[in-house]
Formats: C-alpha cells, sequence, structure tokens
C-alpha cells in the first residue's frame, strides 16, 4: 500500500479559480428557484442585502440529497442535489435540473448542511457542476466533507459579483481562516491527495505548542490522542507494513487548546451501509482492491439503515430500481467486510431485522471512556454518555482512515449546559434535549461545531441510556460531539452490559473530567424544575414548545418509539410504564392511532422479553418491531403516507420529508406513549386517566 501511494504523484490545485457558469440562489419563494432553472439569472445587490429576496436557511442534507438517493454512490448523484429543498409547500427542483442549468455556484442562508453526515451531498453538488457553495454559516461535517472532496466554500457573498464577472479569484479567499492542515486539503484539492503528499512528506503539519493549561475533559481527551507532527510522517510511511507498531493513546502528554489542528489516532472506527461501499470503492480505486486496511480489528460495519425498505418504499421508486440499488449497499458492504477481515454486524439469519443500530451497538458493546470513536453518521456522539470523543464523519474521511487509523481535527471549542435541580417524574432527557435546542445560543448556529458537555445534578441524576440520548443529539444541535464525565454510573453500566471489572473501570475514569477552571465557549444554565415536557413542532427540532403551550387537541394518526435515540433499554421502560398503567385503567392505544415500537438492538430485545414489556406493547395494541432505524429514515414501519397525517416520535429530527410527507412532532418515549393511549398530544400523567394538553 504505502510503496504504490509514495511514487504517486501528486500536485496542487491552481492557485488561482476562474469559475465560468451560472450562480443559483436557494431562495424562500419558490417561483424565484424556478425562473433561474429556466435560464433567468436573479439579480443580486451585494452592496444592499436588505433588497435581496430571502434565501432558504437551515438546508439540511435531508433535502440536498433525500434519503433514497443515496442508494447510488456514483456521479448518478449529479441528477439529484436539492431534489428534495422545500420552499413552502413546493419542491422546486426536479431531478437534472440543476446540471441541465449550468450552475457553477449556489447561494443559501444560515446553517447550510444540517443533518445527516451524508457525503452524498456535497458529491451530488459536485457532479451537477457546483464549485462553490456560498452561506451564511456552513455546519461543520458538510464543510468538511465539501473540503475533502474539493468543493470549495465560503461565507464571502462579495464573491458573488466576481463568480458572475467571470474574474479569476485566489484560492487563497477560499483558504482564508482555516487552519493550516485545512489550508493544504483545500490547496491539494481533497483529504486523499493530501494524505498521500502527507505520506511523501510534502504537506506543513503545524506542531502543538500548547503550554500546561486547565482543559476541558474533551481537551483532556484529545490531548492524549493528538498525532505528534514530527513522528506522523514515518509513522504513516510504515502504516499497514507487516510489524509496524500500531500507536497507542499514549503517545502524548501535552496540552491542547481550541484551535489546535492536527490528527487524531481514532481507537474505533464504524460505518454503516448507506457509506461503506462508497468508501470501499473509494479504496479500491485509489488502492487497491487487494490491499489490506490499517488495523482490520478496531473497525467495524453494521447493516442497519435499510433493513424494512421493502416494506414501505413506494411501487413508483420501486420501478426505478431503487430497492435494488438498495440492495447493492448491503452486498458490496458484505463483500468488503469479508475480504478485509472486517466484522460486520448484519442481518438476523432466522428472521427481518438487524442485529442492531450501529450507535445502540456501540455503547453496549465497544466503546470506552476516555476513546476517540469516529462513525459514518451524525449521531456518533451517541456513545459520549460513557465520556469519550465521539463524531460524526463522511465517506472520504472513512475512507481515508481506513489507511491512516487517524482523522483531521480542529479541537473545538467547548459549551457548558448545566441542568440544575430535580427534574418532574414525566421530564426525560429528550426533554431537556429539545429546551436546548429552542434555545436562541442554539438557533442562532453559535454552538455550531462546538463540543456539547452535558453537566449538573439532573444531568448526573440520568441513566447512562438518558444521556445518550442528550449526547446523540448534539448531532441535531449541529455540535461537534456531546459527552457527560464519566462517573459511578457508567462503571455501573459498564460492569451490567459488559461484565467488565469495576476496578478495571475506575481507573480507565480517573481524571477524565473538566479541570475546575477550564474555558468554556458559553455556559448555559437551566433549572429542571422549570422543564415540562415538550414536542418540537414539524420541520426541525430546534421548534421546541411546552405541550401546555399547544394551541388545542393536536390529533395523531402515527406515533413511533424506536431509534438509536429511544430504542435503548431505559426507553423501553419508558414505553411500557405508560402502557401498563393504561392496561390496568382499562385502556389501549387509541383506535385512531398505529404505535409501533422498535428495538435499538438485540440486546434491548432481550431486556424487553425478560421483563415482559413485549407481552405488555402487543396487549396494549402496539406494533413491536426487530432493531433498524427504520421510520426515522423513511424505510420502515412508522412512516407517514400523506401530507396531512400528524405523526408523535421519539426520533431525534423531523426535517422535512425525512419521515414521509406527514406533520412529525418530535417528543421523548413518555409523551409518545401517552398520546399514542389518547389520541393526540399529551403530556403523561402516571395512574390518571385524564391527561394536560
Amino acid at each position: 500500500m504505502i510503496s504504490s501511494l509514495l511514487e504517486r504523484k501528486i500536485e496542487k490545485r491552481p492557485d488561482k479559480v476562474r469559475l465560468q457558469g451560472r450562480i443559483l440562489f436557494l431562495t424562500e419563494d419558490p417561483e424565484l428557484i424556478k425562473k433561474q432553472l429556466t435560464g433567468w439569472d436573479l439579480p443580486w445587490d451585494t452592496k444592499n442585502p436588505a433588497k435581496n429576496p430571502k434565501l432558504r436557511d437551515d438546508i439540511s442534507t435531508d433535502e440536498i440529497t433525500p434519503a433514497h438517493c443515496c442508494f447510488y454512490f456514483d456521479r448518478t448523484l449529479g441528477e439529484i442535489p436539492y431534489l428534495g429543498l422545500r420552499c413552502g409547500d413546493a419542491l422546486p427542483i426536479g431531478r437534472g435540473d440543476v446540471k441541465k442549468g449550468g450552475f457553477v455556484c449556489s447561494v443559501s442562508g444560515k446553517r447550510r448542511g444540517k443533518g445527516s453526515s451524508r457525503e452524498q451531498s456535497p458529491y451530488a453538488e459536485m457532479s451537477a457542476g457546483i464549485q462553490v457553495a456560498i452561506a451564511e454559516n456552513i455546519e461543520r461535517i458538510y464543510k468538511q466533507n465539501c473540503q475533502n472532496l474539493g468543493l470549495l466554500t465560503s461565507t464571502n457573498f462579495a464573491l458573488i459579483d466576481r463568480i458572475r464577472a467571470g474574474e479569476e479569484i485566489a484560492l487563497s479567499e477560499f483558504t482564508a481562516g482555516e487552519d493550516e492542515i485545512t489550508r493544504q486539503v483545500i490547496e491539494y484539492g481533497g483529504l486523499f491527495p493530501f494524505n498521500v503528499a502527507r505520506m511523501q512528506g510534502k504537506v506543513f503539519l503545524p506542531p502543538i505548542k500548547t503550554p500546561a493549561r486547565a482543559m476541558t475533559l474533551a481537551e483532556k481527551i484529545f490531548a492524549a490522542h493528538m498525532l505528534p507532527a514530527a513522528s506522523e510522517t514515518a509513522e504513516l510511511r510504515s502504516a499497514g507494513q507487516p510489524g509496524a507498531a500500531v500507536p497507542t493513546r499514549a503517545l502524548l502528554t501535552h496540552y491542547v487548546r481550541p484551535g489546535d489542528t492536527g490528527f487524531t489516532r481514532v481507537d474505533l472506527r464504524f460505518s454503516h451501509e448507506y457509506v461503506t461501499p462508497m468508501a470501499s470503492i473509494l479504496y479500491e480505486q485509489n488502492v487497491g482492491k487487494n490491499v489490506p486496511v490499517n488495523d482490520a480489528s478496531s473497525i467495524r460495519f453494521f447493516r442497519d439503515h435499510l433493513t424494512f425498505l421493502d416494506e414501505v418504499i413506494s411501487e413508483e421508486k420501486k420501478k426505478m430500481g431503487l430497492l435494488d440499488l438498495a440492495t447493492q449497499l448491503k452486498l458490496k458492504q458484505e463483500d468488503f467486510a469479508k475480504q478485509q477481515g472486517i466484522k460486520l454486524h448484519g442481518e438476523l439469519a432466522d428472521r427481518k431485522g438487524s442485529e442492531g443500530i450501529c450507535h445502540s451497538m456501540m455503547l453496549e458493546t465497544y466503546a470506552l471512556p476516555g476513546q476517540v470513536n469516529v462513525g459514518s453518521d451524525s449521531h456518533t456522539p451517541h456513545v459520549g454518555a460513557i465520556g469519550c470523543i465521539a463524531f460524526g464523519i463522511g465517506t472520504t474521511d472513512v475512507f481515508n482512515s481506513w489507511i491512516t487509523k487517524d482523522v483531521r481535527v480542529k479541537v473545538p471549542e467547548s459549551v457548558k449546559i448545566v441542568i440544575r435541580g430535580k427534574r418532574h417524574p414525566n421530564v426525560t432527557a429528550k426533554d431537556f434535549i429539545l429546551k436546548i435546542l429552542s434555545l436562541d445560543y442554539v438557533r442562532s448556529g453559535k454552538a455550531l461545531a462546538k463540543v456539547m458537555e452535558y453537566a449538573g445534578e439532573a444531568v448526573e441524576a440520568l441513566s447512562v441510556d438518558e444521556r445518550a440520548t442528550m449526547t446523540n443529539m448534539a448531532a441535531e444541535i449541529g455540535g461537534f460531539t456531546g459527552i457527560v464525565a464519566p462517573d459511578e454510573k457508567v462503571v455501573e453500566f459498564l460492569i451490567e452490559r459488559r461484565g467488565m471489572k469495576r476496578e478495571e473501570i475506575e481507573k480507565m475514569i480517573e481524571g477524565l473530567e473538566s479541570d475546575p477552571n477550564a474555558e468554556y465557549a458559553n455556559v448555559i444554565e437551566l433549572d429542571a424544575a422549570e422543564i415540562t415536557p415538550m414536542v418540537a413542532t414539524p420541520g426541525d427540532p430546534g421548534n421546541g414548545k411546552y405541550i401546555r403551550e399547544l394551541n388545542g387537541r393536536v390529533p395523531i394518526e402515527i406515533a413511533y418509539g424506536g431509534t438509536c435515540t429511544a430504542g435503548k433499554n431505559e426507553d423501553m421502560d419508558m414505553y411500557a410504564s405508560v402502557l401498563a398503567d393504561a392496561l390496568k385503567q382499562g385502556r389501549r392505544i387509541s383506535k385512531n392511532v398505529e404505535f409501533w415500537i422498535q428495538f435499538g438492538s438485540q440486546e434491548t430485545r432481550e431486556y424487553s422479553k425478560r421483563k415482559g414489556y413485549i407481552e405488555i406493547f402487543e396487549k396494549a395494541g402496539a406494533h413491536v418491531i426487530e432493531p433498524s432505524c427504520g421510520a426515522c429514515i423513511n424505510a420502515g414501519p412508522g412512516v407517514s403516507t400523506r401530507p396531512e397525517q400528524i405523526v408523535i416520535s421519539a426520533q431525534n429530527r423531523n426535517f422535512p420529508g425525512r419521515s414521509g410527507p406527514g406533520q412529525l412532532y418530535l417528543a421523548s418515549p413518555l409523551t409518545v406513549a401517552a398520546s399514542a393511549v389518547a389520541g393526540y398530544i399529551v403530556e403523561y400523567e402516571p395512574s390518571n386517566a385524564t391527561a394536560q394538553s
């Protein structure tokens, strides 16, 4: 592997770029978009921005490339960028429209690229001819995916006039403000050519010279994993060679601060069937089909996203061959896993379903306090519940990590979120996170790319499963990751779930806490007693409202409890407590509602079976489903089928079209189950036949 890459010719891209083509403004007005697609160029006043039409904010990767489009993993994706972009009630962009329009630049508003970490989104834009994405601010994973692929990004709207004039623009316009490593990734045209240059010793990796300082928990873990610039090229040259030493987390003893850049050695890498095939093709094309990956024992694959797709995919999409394409994703992942000797958690042999959702299984089986984990999914921070740094990466990062066993990192700032006091009995971690998502600090994008460190008495009182709900949904905040300092609850979790020895765990978590005088970008303090059960109204997880503030009753047709966020053991405790309570009162699931409960893993299914929950679920009228991501990504039972359908779900996001065309409210497991019984959105009130709406 190394010899072939060491001999490969690698050059930087030209230091000036000339973008010859049109600019597509993604406005809130669908008619303005349609006119642009037919050849009209929208006037834009860069000097008087208030005169311009309103741009769409919060464009998610679900809208750039809807989930079913990600069954493609080649340049066919160039036919579909912005296919799911919703402007009012309209979807103004059709298949092939962007490619036919001759656009080289795409412009939008705040928080471009929020949501899933799918690299298919910038890849689709590039394949359609887009060379530059401009927005007021850009989500971390999406931006890094753009850089990894070679798609330029900017928040400088003054570039619009220069692009329209066909001027040459210095590449430095797109590297300004970036750290040294990111600058060089952009200059080399992407992460893979940069890494080859890195192996060849052609790139400059700045040493980290931060002096002794108080550090946050996240900074401490990064300090223990960042590779020293002096030795890292030599390590790369020997990576994958027989007998080569595998670096350990004891490499460093120095300190880091936010803004320090480098490569962090990762303890565990994982990917699922949406990403593995594209990454494996990149690996085979650029490295070689028969070349072993670097340390296969620390890589895991999961078949967890599309297990139930055939039950909900439309006939129209079947005719398009999308179900067949989804099957190819599975087969490609299986082949690569077998060839490379990588552990694959796949489908069940005796019944439909998967072994488990990647995040659920990583928490139950693999991740450990103090580690660095990376995964091909934005909800990778799930395992931060036990005190490790875990973050989502894109396809190119995944593929490169198979070569180098590291990923590039700019040490992020941390935000401390302190929830004091005692929560109400019907309030859960999901209500906490929906409250946090509704805060102006988060909605304005100030939390983007930062570590969310959760603390305070109310957080400490939560179980590991409940903490995982909060770390998981750091993704919806747009944060780099979420983390909770490991404590006795983590010790008990690892003893119970893993059979580990107490002494081993206690030694592992020693010192894994923020220093008392550590620096934070912001400290947010909340009083648990002031938080009552919440929902996020349709369209965005940040649309948080207290249920008691809803205007009248909101009738529902579908209730869904499951996914990585809400398919854990304690989530099952909650569904069961509500339904058992209802059964005692002679009540069942409302005749107007279908309630789906889906396990996050086989371990959780067995737990529910031991506790007698499955019998309670079925007796109450709920449908029980084997593990899979399912409805959360429009790929399993529980999805809506009509725009007017109202759904209440314990999943993590409700972007337009993500789980069908209906109106999706996010809520806690307690609220979802209580609403399924009532037939409308309610707060759960134990042993009380009446609920407050």
